[in-house]
């Protein structure tokens, strides 16, 4: 794994996330962890081929989600995970990692990205979890912590 591949998506979250929900996110520290989802986390994957092959994938509690999307929606309140929830979460997803690959790309790498899909604990493909990931948490005051993890071949 290349760890210079998750500095634009940590640029692209902390700009995206700023932009849509007017927090501005601080950054922890860069690890490595297994991805294992639980039925209380909602987690968006997004694939990427190119130079760099691989996926990203972002992860957060349920109640988190549910604040992101409440920001996003202009603080109307919703208090399940549904159909516009996900596609709103899906959708940040796709901004960051959108704008990720425009970084890249200046950076002189061409890298394609997939639609986001939500990972749903019941349907996940047990070939691919658990698996290790460049790690790294953004935490949002008065919401929480979104995990941006990047698996690269």
């Amino acid at each position: 794994m290349k760890a210079e591949v998750i500095n634009p998506f940590l640029e692209s979250a902390r700009s995206v996330i700023e932009q849509v929900i007017q927090i501005s996110p601080s950054v922890g520290s860069l690890g490595v962890k297994n991805i294992i989802p639980s039925c209380d986390q909602v987690w968006v994957q997004v694939g990427m081929s190119g130079h760099f092959t691989g996926m990203v994938v972002f992860g957060l509690q349920v109640k988190v989600a549910l604040k992101i999307v409440s920001a996003m929606m202009g603080g109307f309140v919703l208090t399940e995970m549904d159909e516009m929830g996900k596609s709103a979460i899906s959708e940040l997803s796709n901004m960051i990692s959108g704008n990720a690959s425009t970084i890249l790309s200046s950076q002189g790498y061409v890298v394609d990205i997939t639609p986001p899909q939500i990972i749903e604990l019941e349907l996940a493909n047990k070939d691919m979890l658990p698996r290790k990931a460049l790690c790294i948490p953004l935490t949002m005051d008065g919401i929480g912590e979104l995990d941006i993890q990047v698996m690269i071949s």
